[in-house]
């Protein structure tokens, strides 16, 4: 037993976009040509770090090294959350509509958890649908048939509404959607994830450490100061649709591992979101869009235990979020911090 007296004990926080590999090398994004056993480790450090934070599960979307790290901390071989992984996603180049199909097929016999589909540009470029109509009803079909969930990266109103209607699950940033989208989204019970308070931070945070390297150039970046404001002003649109399904997900990547309860702070403190109906996306409703809202997001006897402890009430100070001094991941114990809070003897 252990006495967390004077703390506020919540279900372990859950990221449902995490990008654990990324990371930073000798100062500057890592690229594919390091060594996979480097890689690796960088990768553990993350999954250390962001469970430390008190996120007991994350979902990885577009690694298919993911699987190795998923299966080891499963097994209990390293700490970390557990981890669910899209493994490689798909595009508008990975084929026609038929092709799309098979490689759904092909990305569950390979032991992936969901589906990740890029159905729109990055907002950087404007965010415009690329993946047709007839390729997401295709990919979203399938996997649906499959038992397999489907997010789908859609920044505009059109690649967001088109993925809707094909029966996806996830919508993800979402930075232009409109009202009308929303409206849809929410009748059709599609969850939504809009990544507002660490992702674009975290990249001007470490411009020099991005910039040169793939489409990370001074236009970009430029986009991405403004992006800020575009995101929080369209999760203030969202906030406005009671039936909407917000998730929880930071889209964290290189520099933002072990950071991912600032997201919490910024929905809370600029977005203006209510904390308790924040932490419900952390926790309960992002368990649901998981499919696991039997095992994690609660605290109730039959579930994981997944049980943290914060020094503050997050309700009353949303910098709480930040102090996670107990962290049990499954009934083991990865982090106490807390004072006083050493295991007693049960009674």
């Amino acid at each position: 037993m252990y006495d967390l007296a004077g703390l506020t004990i919540t279900p372990g926080l859950i990221d449902t976009h995490a990008h654990v590999w990324w990371h930073f090398d000798h100062g500057r994004l890592a690229g594919k040509d390091e060594p996979p056993v480097q890689a690796m480790l960088h990768a553990v450090d993350n999954a250390v770090l962001t469970l430390r934070a008190g996120f007991t599960t994350i979902q990885s979307p577009g690694s298919p090294e993911d699987k190795d790290l998923r299966d080891a901390i499963a097994r209990g071989t390293i700490p970390g959350p557990r981890i669910l992984t899209s493994l490689e996603p798909l595009t508008e180049t990975s084929g026609p509509p038929e092709k799309l199909r098979d490689l759904v097929h092909q990305r569950k016999q390979e032991g992936a958890d969901f589906i990740k589909l890029f159905a729109s540009k990055s907002i950087r470029e404007g965010g415009t649908q690329t993946m047709t109509d007839a390729q997401l009803q295709a990919a979203c079909g399938e996997a649906k048939s499959l038992g397999l969930r489907t997010i789908v990266h859609a920044h505009s109103a059109d690649s967001a509404k088109a993925a809707t209607l094909a029966g996806c699950t996830t919508i993800e940033h979402g930075a232009y959607v409109t009202d009308e989208v929303f409206d849809l989204m929410a009748q059709h019970g599609a969850y939504y994830d809009p990544n507002i308070g660490l992702v674009l931070q975290n990249y001007l945070a470490n411009k020099e450490k991005f910039l040169g390297i793939g489409n990370y150039n001074e236009q970009g970046f430029a986009f991405m100061e403004k992006g800020i404001g575009i995101v929080l002003d369209t999760f203030k649109k969202a906030l406005k649709h009671k039936n909407l399904k917000i998730v929880y997900g930071t889209d964290a990547v290189a520099g933002a591992h072990g950071r991912n309860y600032e997201e919490f702070v910024v929905r809370v403190r600029d977005g203006g979101q209510d904390p308790m109906s924040a932490l419900a996306s952390a926790t309960s409703l992002s368990a649901e869009s998981l499919g696991l809202q039997d095992k994690i997001g609660s605290i109730a006897p039959g579930m994981d235990a997944d049980i943290i402890a914060m020094d503050g009430d997050p309700l009353r100070d949303v910098t709480a979020i930040r102090r996670v001094v107990f962290v049990m991941k499954s009934g083991k114990v990865f982090e106490n911090l807390a004072r006083g809070a050493k295991s007693q003897p049960e009674p």
